[in-house]
């Protein structure tokens, strides 16, 4: 699984924070980090993720 985050459409609101902790972070200056190529085992917590994205600026590849 590979996640890519549109950084153009992405605007820190921070939901996929809160959905998938282990992949998403806001770093120090407020800006959205996260981990491209996350396990497998945290693809619910992904899908989730990018569901409840306001902008749906995260997409999930296989």
């Amino acid at each position: 699984m590979k996640v890519v985050v549109d950084m153009n459409k992405c605007q820190d609101h921070g939901q996929c924070v809160f959905a998938a902790p282990e992949v998403f972070s806001m770093d120090d200056s407020g800006r959205l980090a996260y981990v491209a190529d996350p396990d497998d085992a945290l693809r619910d917590e992904v899908e989730e993720a990018a569901d409840v994205c306001p902008l749906q600026a995260i997409r999930i590849e296989d």
